[in-house]
């Protein structure tokens, strides 16, 4: 396969524990990181199947004016009740499994390639189906308390409703059994570096 010429590394963390921060730095080394949350975005573009199979199931409530998807709306809704959310991702998912395999067959020759996909481990059985496999899987990790208190700051919420949006992501100390390394960003950004730097020499 294309895909074995390459390492294929899976980024994955939970909200708020500093995955993106990872990503960033990643690609400033001049690694390549394909992002499953931009995929994820364009997959719901005007005119894509899944824009309208969206469309078709939540109503035009999901609508901004300008008829492109109110991504705010439809998080708050998806959030609140699972069912909605299972129902969005079997809407989405294969199309974001088809996008990232082709991205990850266009970069074959590189040596090393990301993968950020927040959820890796809750839909690691549809990116094996989708031939997406991993030499590795790194887990961006910070306790839930300073989760908690980093996405409180960060969407300016309350305490309650940092919590109910980390309750609907599987639980971080369960992740952390489920990944061959961790990338430990409970402190500051010279620590994290530091984490990332180690990952990457015992690699090469």
């Amino acid at each position: 396969m294309i895909q074995n010429k390459t390492k294929v590394i899976g980024l994955t963390g939970g909200i708020s524990t500093g995955k993106s921060t990872v990503s960033e730095i990643l690609t400033r080394k001049g690694f390549k990181v394909i992002d499953a949350d931009l995929i994820s975005r364009e997959i719901l573009d005007i005119g894509q199947d899944a824009y309208k199979e969206v469309v078709d199931f939540f109503g035009l409530e999901v609508l901004n004016p300008d008829k492109t998807i109110n991504r705010t709306y439809l998080g708050t809704e998806i959030f609140r009740d699972k069912k909605l959310r299972d129902r969005l991702n079997s809407i989405t998912h294969p199309s974001i499994m088809k996008k990232i395999k082709q991205q990850v067959d266009l970069n074959h020759e590189e040596e090393i390639i990301f993968l950020d996909i927040p959820l890796l481990i809750e839909v690691y059985d549809e990116l094996v189906s989708a031939e997406i496999y991993f030499d590795e899987i790194w887990l961006v990790y910070c306790d839930r308390e300073t989760q908690i208190k980093r996405l409180m700051k960060r969407d300016s919420i309350s305490h309650d409703q940092a919590e109910l949006k980390i309750n609907a992501q599987m639980d971080m100390e369960n992740k952390r059994k489920l990944v061959d390394r961790i990338i430990d960003n409970t402190k500051d950004l010279d620590y994290l570096i530091d984490q990332i730097k180690t990952a990457l020499e015992q690699i090469f």
